[in-house]
């Protein structure tokens, strides 16, 4: 079982920036797909940006150009920083990990950190 800990929310101006941190519980972290996903009050759950173990990257259309997302897989940790924030990005955002191995899928997500963008 791999625990998931976000941090780094919180209540931000229109404009501002905001940096999340989620930390993994695995010895084997380089190995997962990483991912971000926000969901908003009465709304579906949608991925903010994602990189895999390769490195790969991927962001919603929504947030190109405003958020970064990048992982240090020697302190287990993926970030999303969050730069020139609007209103319609509050909602609670969670991590995601995920890897593929001898045909079984290991799927694990945080608590969720709430990020508030308001004047």
């Amino acid at each position: 079982q791999v625990q998931l800990v976000e941090s780094g929310g919180g209540l931000v101006q229109p404009g501002g920036s905001l940096r999340l941190s989620c930390v993994a519980s695995t010895s084997t972290f380089s190995m997962y797909n990483m991912g971000w996903y926000r969901q908003a009050p009465g709304k579906q759950r949608e991925l903010v940006a994602g990189i895999t173990s390769g490195g790969i990257i991927n962001y919603a259309d929504s947030v190109k150009g405003r958020f970064t997302i990048s992982r240090d897989n020697a302190k287990n940790t993926v970030y999303l920083q969050m730069n020139s924030l609007k209103p319609e990005d509050t909602a609670v955002y969670a991590c995601n990990a995920k890897k593929f191995r001898l045909g079984r899928t290991y799927d694990y997500w945080g608590q969720g950190t709430q990020v508030t963008v308001s004047s």
